[in-house]
């Protein structure tokens, strides 16, 4: 009888270098980019000195490019948000690092806490809202690297009712 329980490794499997792929400079797939998303967030030297409040406009830095990718670094005093939005052409992965973010969709409403993470596909519309009373930070890594935010109406936002 066959089972999971049954697979075996016969001798060092690191020594079959033809089956193992070499690690990538730069990340490629969804997967390397939340990792990537996730080691800066662990890297706090990286970023914490960076971080600015402003209370008249939210503020972004341009952390890292590498090919075809852009990583920015936001903050968001309580009250700041985006307005609704999607990111053209461009996929994401947002990080909270500090803070609670909420984040409003067609579908419905969720906060982010410190950790959290969202992947969101090309046209995905949300806005991110700081409704909390301390201030936040996040992360977002875009690819391709963001070259449009096109604004929605607050419709595009609210959740609408689900019909069979």
């Amino acid at each position: 009888m066959n089972s999971d329980n049954d697979l075996q490794i016969a001798g060092d499997i690191l020594e079959v270098t033809h089956l193992l792929q070499p690690p990538r400079e730069h990340p490629a797939t969804v997967a390397e980019f939340v990792g990537l998303a996730r080691a800066i967030a662990a890297d706090r030297a990286q970023w914490e000195h960076l971080v600015e409040y402003d209370a008249t406009t939210r503020w972004y830095h341009r952390l890292r490019t590498g090919p075809g990718y852009e990583v920015w670094l936001l903050s968001w005093v309580p009250g700041q948000g985006s307005g609704p939005h999607d990111h053209g052409r461009s996929s994401g992965v947002l990080t909270v690092l500090e803070g609670t973010l909420t984040e409003r969709t067609g579908r419905g409403t969720r906060a982010l806490a410190a950790g959290a993470q969202r992947v969101f596909a090309p046209g995905y519309v949300h806005e991110v809202v700081n409704d909390a009373l301390e201030p936040a930070v996040s992360l977002h890594v875009y690819y391709p690297g963001l070259t449009e935010m096109p604004m929605h109406t607050s419709a595009a936002c609210e959740a609408r009712p689900v019909t069979a």
